[in-house]
């Protein structure tokens, strides 16, 4: 692999004096370039524009003491040196844009030159991953090795330098809402398992353990954690996914660990397999309580010792990956069903997150609706949006107690593809709305949705009533389409009550009751004769 240093000009240190008696002063950015047990390919010299001049001076004399090693000159746009605030943000934006290609080039940032700022912020820029290297340090030499000088690479303690903390923090958000995929939360639980889920993806490469029911989002929020290790440039392989759900015996092993050409019927050539194809990257093992006992175990050693068999093969091969694993299952119980390895279970439950259902997260419905608007516009090229009545009367119902949400966002993707599908001219209507509930509620109530309550009652009026109001107000009415008058109804409904009045009005009380809810004796009548 080609060594690359990246280092920053010392305007005085690197100039060493005028024509031929800088060759007898020490110069740190020459000197890194003339160390006997280290060979530099490719220098990246940063340098301020008013050292322009420098730079190149510099540049030739590392071409005169190490003829192999590039140097490229870049210009960095920092007015003062000592602005904290100015340099990191130069700095990291370089870090930010420059083309890192890790799995071909090693990087040593140098850390001997220029301002305490700069060299605190190139630490920082190094500890935090942006710069995906070691740390390198010169120094002059003594006697006669005084201008060849020496370096070291080390490994220092930078947790002291939190000047810039803030500008961490900033980070962290911006981690945490890719994490979220940029929707903004309301449920504090919910942030406070991102929060933690970020902390542990950016410290450790120990396999992940999403649990939660179908639809919580396992699957998305797998696939966020990988985009951000990579932007990290902590994986540097592809994120790889699988739904063990979908993949059984033979066709499994050979999925997941691939399999050598002959090895079974229709096996006509070499097949690398998912655990290859994840190989310094991210494998998402969705459903894992689904593998056979047997793909456990081979799973289980390719986690610990990196290597496994092919299918047919006789000879191991490797593949270095982090395993994140999502389930809907009680593992544990498996285990004592004897249909999962206690062993696996032990390795893949080190971090555990139960992601909660949207059932859970009801403050959560509104911003994941206008996500999923979004997505519908990104995919579909039609920017819909509800009128104002309609977004209030779906939002009713979606955060009710009768909003079941059995399939957690699948199912609110789900509404907002067939609402916004439905929307003419971009608008989606209160009659739109209305249909939706309907399904939905058909779908998860299916004889609460034949009540007669529910025939009586709108979308929007039903949605509204407290669970107890509801079931109350649900005999009240099965109570008056049996009997052929109020007071009929209210000797029934009023039966004991009735017996401590000295003059007992039952239509009186119960024409009231009924109007609290905007219905009348009339009204239910009618609709059963009808």
């Amino acid at each position: 692999m080609r060594t690359v240093a990246i280092g920053l000009l010392g305007v005085t240190l690197d100039a060493g004096g005028k024509a031929n008696a800088r060759w007898e002063k020490w110069r740190p950015s020459v000197s890194l370039c003339q160390q006997d047990d280290l060979v530099i390919d490719r220098f990246e010299l940063l340098y301020p524009r008013n050292a322009a001049g420098i730079a190149k001076t510099v540049a030739a004399d590392i071409g005169t003491v190490s003829p192999e090693t590039t140097v490229n000159l870049r210009e960095l746009t920092i007015a003062d040196p000592w602005d904290l605030g100015e340099v990191y943000s130069a700095l990291h934006e370089f870090a930010r844009t420059y083309p890192f290609d890790t799995d071909a080039e090693n990087y040593l940032i140098h850390i001997t030159t220029g301002t305490h700022v700069a060299q605190i912020c190139m630490f920082l820029l190094t500890e935090s991953r942006h710069f995906p290297g070691r740390l390198v340090q010169t120094s002059p030499g003594s006697g006669s090795g005084y201008v060849k000088g020496i370096c070291s690479i080390v490994d220092l303690d930078l947790s002291r330098y939190d000047a810039i903390a803030s500008r961490f923090r900033e980070e962290q958000k911006e981690a945490t809402s890719l994490l979220k995929s940029g929707i903004a939360t309301r449920n504090a639980r919910f942030n406070r398992l991102i929060d933690r889920i970020e902390q542990v993806a950016m410290h450790s490469r120990e396999p992940l353990l999403l649990t939660g029911p179908t639809g919580a989002g396992k699957s998305r929020l797998a696939k966020r954690i990988f985009e951000l290790k990579s932007g990290r440039h902590q994986v540097e392989g592809e994120f790889v996914e699988v739904n063990c759900a979908t993949i059984r015996g033979e066709a499994a092993m050979s999925a997941l660990f691939g399999h050598v050409k002959g090895s079974f019927t229709g096996a006509l050539r070499d097949r690398p397999g998912l655990l290859r194809a994840a190989n310094r990257g991210v494998l998402f093992l969705d459903e894992i309580g689904e593998l056979g006992l047997d793909e456990q175990a081979m799973l289980l050693r390719a986690l610990e010792e990196k290597v496994f068999l092919p299918l047919g093969g006789d000879r191991e091969v490797k593949s270095d990956f982090q395993l994140i694993a999502g389930t809907n299952r009680d593992l544990g119980e498996m285990v004592r069903e004897r249909r999962f390895r206690d062993d696996l279970l032990a390795r893949i439950n080190l971090w555990t997150f139960v992601l909660p259902g949207l059932k859970e997260r009801l403050e959560d419905v509104e911003p994941n609706l206008d996500f999923e608007l979004e997505q519908f516009a990104r995919k579909s090229g039609a920017n819909v949006r509800f009128n104002r009545e309609a977004r209030e009367r779906f939002l009713n119902f979606a955060t009710s107690h009768e909003a079941e949400w059995p399939g957690n966002f699948r199912d609110l993707n789900g509404a907002v593809v067939r609402m916004a599908t439905l929307a003419r001219g971009g608008r989606i209507t209160t009659e739109i709305v209305d249909e939706e509930i309907a399904r939905m509620r058909d779908a998860w109530h299916p004889r609460a949705a034949a009540s007669p309550l529910a025939q009586l009652l709108d979308a929007e009026r039903l949605s509204s009533l407290d669970a107890f109001d509801r079931v109350q107000l649900e005999h009240v009415v099965e109570v008056l389409r049996r009997t052929r008058s109020l007071s009929g109804a209210g000797r029934l409904l009023f039966g004991a009550s009735r017996q401590q009045k000295t003059t007992a009005n039952d239509a009186d009380r119960l024409r009231k009751y009924l109007a609290r809810f905007g219905l009348d004796w009339k009204e239910l009548r009618d609709e059963r004769d009808a």
